[in-house]
């Protein structure tokens, strides 16, 4: 198999057409740090965008910037840091959940497969922060989309097209995203005691409330004690409230949801430092990383529907762990090795027809048994084959990384 490191757009040009004329499959990566997302592909040769790297643009006081796929995500942060400003949905690391190192994670491995840490509840996910993007189709064609600025427009949005496609539809060479001043504090307000159907109407609560909550997360005993932090240890489940912004504003909203819920069971306040250990932890998926032997999915389903789901899937599937993310929306679960089909069936039957769940970290061998990404109907799959077909006629970019192609 052929390795080809892309350091110029032009090589990109050249190599789509490469692959048109020979009927070539080509994958699309950046450091390789999530090449086990998804389905296994057959492909003929590989195309590495790591090399195509660098900050184009930034202005600050626009609160925007342009930076080439392959560039660094913690490139992108220390840039954004240094003139007080951050990427607002909180952009995971899913490298040692995958095996990989941490920090390897380029600005395509964000948005090529639209991934949003805790923040996502109140920030919006990656595509919403997405103003543009630069790159070539699988037919071989340049294009260029989107503007430097968020505006109301009639038609469709091509970038939230492109962002949550994995790769499928078209080869980014360049984005243009927005960004956000970064808080002058970030507290936790902890809850301790809470059992899972409590948790949700807590975190509900606040999310509601006046207090601007910006994260809102469950820990069972076993992952909270995880963390390291010594707030946290014990065996004892805790909910966690992110509260950041200015100072005096950040110390109030905290005292008044400390007040808020302290009958509810033992409270405590988390400051900076523990703060942002706590969430980059949930964020990254640190609790699942250790033991790289479990199959882990990630399930966004109605927050209301969390408790419910986690008994019934418990109640079929021994030894699995769970924590909540997104105020219940999102339900993180790590699957024993050994469990048939990481317990396939038994999850994606108890969303009842509400959420869907994505295998994030499974084998190879599993990962061509059982879909990763939760299954379509056949009018879903008809129609994402055809905007496929605008796009990749020949199905070259990453085929069948997200789905079986369709015949027509």
């Amino acid at each position: 198999m052929e390795n080809f490191n892309i350091t110029a757009e032009d090589q990109v040009s050249d190599l789509l057409q490469w692959a048109l004329s020979n009927n070539k499959r080509l994958s699309i990566a950046g450091n390789n740090s999530k090449a086990t997302l998804g389905r296994p592909m057959n492909v003929d040769a590989k195309l590495g965008l790591s090399g195509l790297s660098g900050i184009e643009m930034y202005e600050p006081a626009e609160l925007v910037m342009k930076a080439k796929a392959g560039t660094l995500v913690t490139l992108v942060e220390e840039e954004l840091g240094a003139s007080g400003q951050q990427l607002a949905f909180t952009p995971p690391d899913y490298g040692p959940l995958l095996g990989q190192a941490a920090g390897l994670g380029t600005l395509g491995g964000i948005f090529a497969p639209n991934l949003s840490g805790s923040n996502r509840i109140k920030a919006g996910a990656a595509r919403d922060h997405l103003l543009g993007v630069n790159g070539f189709t699988g037919r071989g064609e340049a294009f260029q989309t989107g503007s430097r600025v968020m505006k109301n427009v009639t038609g469709y949005d091509l970038c939230k097209l492109v962002a949550g496609s994995y790769g499928t539809l078209a080869i980014c060479t360049s984005l243009t995203f927005k960004v956000l001043p970064k808080p002058e504090k970030i507290r936790t307000v902890l809850v301790y005691g809470i059992t899972l159907e409590a948790s949700v109407a807590l975190m509900r609560d606040a999310m509601s409330s006046v207090h601007e909550v910006s994260a809102a997360a469950y820990m069972p005993p076993k992952i909270a004690s995880k963390t390291g932090i010594d707030y946290l240890e014990g065996d004892v489940s805790a909910v966690a409230l992110k509260i950041e912004g200015p100072a005096p504003s950040v110390e109030y909203r905290c005292a008044a949801l400390l007040k808020m819920f302290e009958g509810l069971g033992r409270v405590e306040e988390l400051h900076g430092h523990r703060s942002s250990t706590l969430w980059k932890y949930l964020s990254d998926v640190r609790p699942f990383s250790e033991n790289q032997t479990s199959n882990v999915w990630k399930i966004s389903i109605p927050p209301s529907n969390a408790p419910a789901f986690i008994k019934a899937i418990s109640s079929s599937l021994s030894g699995l762990e769970y924590f909540l993310d997104w105020a219940g929306g999102l339900v993180w679960v790590s699957v024993p090795e050994g469990v048939d089909n990481a317990g396939d069936v038994v999850i994606r039957q108890n969303l009842k027809g509400s959420g869907h769940a994505t295998l994030i970290r499974a084998s190879e061998k599993l990962r061509k048994e059982v879909l990763p990404f939760q299954p379509q109907n056949s009018v879903i799959a008809k129609i994402s084959e055809r905007i496929r077909e605008g796009y990749d006629p020949q199905r070259i970019l990453n085929p069948e990384r997200m789905y079986p192609i369709v015949e027509s």
